[in-house]
């Protein structure tokens, strides 16, 4: 079994977050650009997908999860709300939910970090 490394997980997902975050910056800028087609990146599982971690039981009583325990199901990718006549596929709608998203990960993940950082601590500390 591997090691499974949480800070470089978090530090991944922010890295992916960032780079989310930038491509729904540049489709609401480009809202008025005649012809622009609205971007995303792929989804953090499938990034995660290919980095191949595997789950670590330091002590025997861990639970463990086999590979029919956690199987996912990929949802298909859905257009755009709304396609105007300049052919721009930008809906400032949707945009915005995304960048609500994003905002609502960074925090989730700031606070996971967080969490984890004071139980590291206080192992160290004893107590």
């Amino acid at each position: 079994m591997d090691p499974v490394y949480l800070f470089k997980v978090a530090a991944r997902q922010a890295d992916w977050l960032s780079v989310r975050q930038s491509t729904v910056s540049g489709n609401i800028s480009n809202v008025n650009t005649p012809g622009y087609k609205a971007r995303d990146v792929l989804p953090f599982e499938e990034v995660m997908d290919k980095t191949r971690l595997t789950l670590a039981a330091t002590n025997a009583r861990h639970i463990s999860v086999d590979e029919a325990g956690a199987r996912t199901t990929k949802v298909g990718k859905g257009d755009s709300w709304e396609i105007v006549h300049s052919g721009n596929s930008v809906s400032v709608e949707q945009e915005m939910l995304k960048a609500s998203e994003i905002n609502r990960d960074y925090s989730l993940n700031t606070n996971i970090v967080r969490s984890f950082h004071r139980m590291y601590l206080m192992s160290v500390k004893g107590s």
